[in-house]
């Protein structure tokens, strides 16, 4: 009888995992992007830089991921509503855009996404394509309330509301109002009503 082979190595610890992820966050929004570096996330988080690049592939995607999955990781929205989920889910990308992290990651990270397609397409790949997949039953619901279309862009939808938020907040800077999710949602649900 042949038992199966362990793996090899430690398991990953999702302790480490998560003290990088804060560390980076934390540093960004008290360094700056540029100052921050892997040497320094590795030491606030208490590992060594081995640790980190055996995760991530360099800075930019450990910060996107610090940074800017908040909302990814959050439960999909389910008010009852297609309004009330745009709401939610808007609320919740209004609050990772405004935090301090996101405002002062967000230049660099746009500038090392532009320098290198690769890293665009991990991005894509390993953490936006798997956040879209999980919204999509937001708009499923939707539909079966008969509050939207069966042929509803639901990528082109997700693109709006995410691309709304990160210029009003991200990129122009503006201090997002109580009511900036509701009136996106308003916006963008009546655009996508069923007709």
């Amino acid at each position: 009888m042949t038992l199966p082979s362990a793996p090899r190595g430690r398991p990953r610890d999702s302790r480490a995992h998560q003290a990088i992820l804060t560390a980076a966050a934390e540093l960004v929004a008290e360094l700056g992007y540029a100052a921050t570096s892997i040497g320094a996330v590795a030491a606030r988080a208490g590992v060594g830089k081995d640790t980190v690049y055996r995760r991530w592939s360099g800075k930019a995607e450990l910060v996107y991921e610090a940074v800017f999955t908040e909302t990814e990781a959050a439960p999909v929205p389910d008010t009852g509503s297609l309004a009330g989920d745009l709401t939610a889910l808007l609320e919740e990308l209004v609050q990772e855009f405004s935090a301090p992290a996101a405002a002062a990651a967000l230049p660099g990270l746009l500038a090392d996404f532009a320098a290198s397609p690769e890293l665009q397409a991990r991005i894509r790949s390993e953490f936006l394509a798997p956040a879209k997949a999980g919204l999509v039953g937001l708009f499923e619901r939707a539909v079966q309330r008969g509050e939207a279309d069966p042929g509803l862009p639901v990528d082109l939808v997700l693109d709006t509301l995410a691309g709304a938020i990160f210029f009003h907040v991200g990129l122009v800077g503006e201090q997002p109002n109580p009511r900036l999710a509701a009136q996106l949602a308003a916006l963008v649900g009546r655009g996508i009503e069923s007709r």
